[in-house]
């Protein structure tokens, strides 16, 4: 057979030492080169999109906007689930396409059937806000900064700085703080000041938001050359947002101070992180997520943030502060892979000592030399078709070492077999 013919032709060339060379080198070269990441790299498109209907009741939400979008969202192509939630203002669809559909694609027609049916948007309903999610929003690395003598507030503004710093990392796609109090600015109405100047909170609200717009325009043209002109600034300090003018009466300006208490503090936080460390004590602290961008090496991303916080310890970040390492899936991913790759040579090495003491030498060597050629070649293919090192392919790839090992035995058996039948020997 076609087997036959090709073990023929490479029994006798002197090129089949080079393409086992060749071939031993390729396989190494995948091994350095191939991404090695914990979750796999599947293709299933799923995307959330909410609606936000303030005030209305969740039984409002779902017959007003969750159901219609329902209809509309299963007219979209490659739709295989969709999932909806309504709860008091808010109406939220997950929708799950069918595996190895384009993302792009599905990102498209799904924005292009919301816009078409934007008329359709009942009074009340904001517009849709559409996000797209996929297995590379799987935090890698996950950062906890936490100190004996810092509260929640000032561990996440020093967070922000890092933050911002992590993401100047090659390859980091997304960065997420997680706890912690946010600095805000609170303007506390008062219901008898604004009674007394016949003002309600609407008019508040509209005024700090028309006071805080920068707007750039075209002014008058002297001298053949057209001017521009910027009205209004940006709201900077708390002071600012005390004396910014809501209204007018008598001749004077009514400011927000004259009908509120301006307080620049702590926002209450989202989410509470506490770091409990060995010597049972327990302390507040901020976690810092960081995602990667796909099909790149979670072992590099993740030692490149690692040398990035080295880098800010001391500086950005005060000695007194703990950078802990609380997830590394890049480590965990290296872990794995370096595991397979050791118990693939022990595979090897065990057969052929097998095959060594029951058949012979060159049996052994055989061997020896065919498996980690194929396996070498098969990781080459690997880093050809972008494929990365993760939970699916190690997985193949265990399996795989099996059948091969095997055949690999009961082909050699089987040639011995034949090579020591002598065509004059007496069968009978």
């Amino acid at each position: 057979g076609m087997a036959g013919r090709m073990a023929a032709a490479f029994i006798d060339s002197k090129l089949t030492p080079l393409v086992i060379i060749a071939s031993i080198a390729l396989g190494v070269l995948a091994v350095l080169a191939l991404p090695r990441e914990e979750e796999p790299q599947i293709i299933v498109p799923m995307i959330d999109v909410f609606v936000e209907m303030p005030g209305a009741s969740p039984a409002e939400v779902e017959q007003r906007v969750t159901r219609p979008m329902e209809k509309l969202l299963w007219e979209v192509p490659g739709v295989e689930y969709l999932y909806s939630t309504s709860s008091p203002g808010m109406s939220m669809a997950i929708v799950r396409f069918k595996v190895g559909e384009d993302e792009q694609r599905a990102l498209v027609l799904l924005n292009q059937k919301l816009n078409a049916n934007l008329d359709r948007i009942p009074p009340g309903a904001s517009m849709p806000l559409v996000k797209p999610r996929s297995i590379d929003d799987v935090p890698i690395l996950a950062v906890t900064l936490w100190g004996a003598r810092y509260d929640d507030f000032m561990l996440r503004t020093l967070a922000a700085q890092v933050h911002d710093a992590i993401k100047e990392v090659p390859d980091v796609s997304e960065v997420t703080l997680i706890g912690g109090r946010r600095r805000e600015v609170r303007v506390e109405l008062d219901p008898a000041r604004l009674g007394a100047y016949g003002l309600d909170p609407l008019l508040v609200q509209r005024a700090l938001g028309g006071a805080n717009v920068s707007v750039t325009t075209g002014g008058p043209v002297t001298g053949n050359a057209a001017l521009r002109v910027q009205a209004g600034d940006r709201l900077r300090s708390v002071e600012d947002v005390r004396h910014a003018v809501v209204s007018h009466q008598n001749g004077r300006a009514i400011q927000v101070q004259d009908l509120a208490r301006v307080v620049d503090g702590d926002a209450e936080p989202h989410a509470y992180v506490m770091f409990h460390s060995r010597d049972g004590g327990s302390h507040p602290a901020v976690t810092i997520a960081v995602a990667k961008r796909k099909g790149t090496n979670a072992i590099a991303v993740s030692h490149r943030v690692e040398q990035k916080l080295e880098t800010l310890r001391g500086t950005l970040v005060p000695q007194d502060v703990n950078l802990t390492i609380t997830r590394n899936y890049g480590e965990t991913a290296a872990e794995k892979s370096n595991e397979l790759l050791y118990h693939m040579f022990i595979a090897v090495v065990s057969v052929s000592l097998l095959i060594w003491l029951v058949l012979g030498r060159r049996e052994a060597l055989v061997v020896l030399i065919a498996i980690p050629v194929t396996l070498a070649l098969t990781l080459f293919l690997f880093y050809l078709y972008g494929y990365t090192l993760n939970r699916i392919t190690l997985f193949a790839l265990i399996f795989s070492i099996g059948i091969l090992v095997d055949d690999a035995i009961v082909v050699v058996e089987n040639i011995v077999r034949h090579a020591r039948l002598s065509p004059h020997e007496p069968t009978g």
